[in-house]
């Protein structure tokens, strides 16, 4: 299979960050652009924005086997599940339209981020050096 990349559109990455329990989420540049912590009273993972305010919350739903994504408001905008069949998580939208999904990429050891027509969007990688995964969007 050959991939050529003929433009990085953007670069994002995560990391754990232990002092404060939770994942910080940076743009290109390093400068902080969110972070996600678990909420153990409510058994769920909070997104808030570099200034605090609650954006987003991923809940785990034992009954459907997926991973559903609501909003600030509490309404339900998408859900992910795992397909052992393809070995991918499948992405939805709250009309359980595909939107897109992420397959393990074994010989270059990353996720790769794929839309709902098949076209690959960008990939996760796991930068060793700085213990983070960066994500990189790219457009063919």
């Amino acid at each position: 299979m050959l991939f050529v990349v003929f433009s990085v559109n953007a670069q994002t990455s995560q990391k754990y960050n232990s002092i404060y329990d939770r994942t910080d989420f940076f743009d290109q540049y390093g400068k902080m652009i969110g972070y996600a912590k678990v909420n153990s009273i409510y058994n769920r993972i909070e997104y808030y924005d570099n200034y605090g305010k609650f954006i987003k919350y991923e809940k785990q739903n034992d009954v459907y086997q997926r991973k559903e994504t609501y909003n600030n408001s509490g309404n339900q905008t998408g859900y992910e599940t795992y397909y052992q069949v393809y070995q991918r998580t499948d992405k939805y939208n709250s009309n359980s339209q595909q939107t897109g999904y992420r397959k393990w990429n074994e010989l270059y050891q990353q996720y790769d981020v794929y839309d709902a027509q098949n076209k690959k969007v960008g990939h996760y990688k796991y930068n060793t050096i700085y213990k983070r995964w960066d994500y990189t969007e790219s457009s063919y």
